[in-house]
């Protein structure tokens, strides 16, 4: 029996991977809402029973507007795109589908521009301190030159 409980982990991320496949084709060839522009499925996760799936997605543009219109749009097509994952997974329950803004991109780009802005004032300190250093060792160097004469 511990086989069997250790391959339902595995076979359900299977599932949300080729859940998330479909979903993406059948949104990009299949759905027709003008609300619903270029979307890109980040992520699915099941729920053990099969009986939901969230679905991560990310847009080329996130402005509040974009987001909110193409969540309109894919709540509104969540039982035609249903019906059609139906047609091409066979499955005993095939699960509701509640979309999910991930802002994990927006995040990470807003944290590298952090990261970079930290690393350049790092930089511009790391110049003063070098150039405040050479200009006391600029001063000194002449009177050691002196001193060995």
């Amino acid at each position: 029996m511990a086989k069997h409980s250790k391959s339902i982990p595995q076979r359900g991320l299977r599932v949300a991977d080729q859940i998330q496949k479909d979903l993406s084709e059948l949104i990009a060839f299949e759905l027709k809402d003008p609300r619903v522009g270029m979307v890109t499925i980040s992520e699915v996760k099941l729920t053990p029973d099969y009986a939901h799936a969230k679905v991560y997605f990310t847009l080329l543009k996130d402005g509040p507007n974009e987001v909110r219109q193409t969540l309109e749009g894919l709540s509104k097509a969540a039982g035609y795109l249903r019906n059609l994952l139906g047609k091409r997974l066979h499955i005993h329950t095939l699960p509701q589908l509640h979309f999910v803004h991930d802002t994990s991109t927006s995040r990470g780009l807003a944290m590298s521009a952090l990261i970079d802005q930290a690393n350049a004032t790092r930089a511009l300190d790391d110049e003063e301190s070098n150039s405040q250093n050479s200009q006391v060792d600029g001063g000194k160097a002449p009177e050691e030159d002196s001193d060995a004469e």
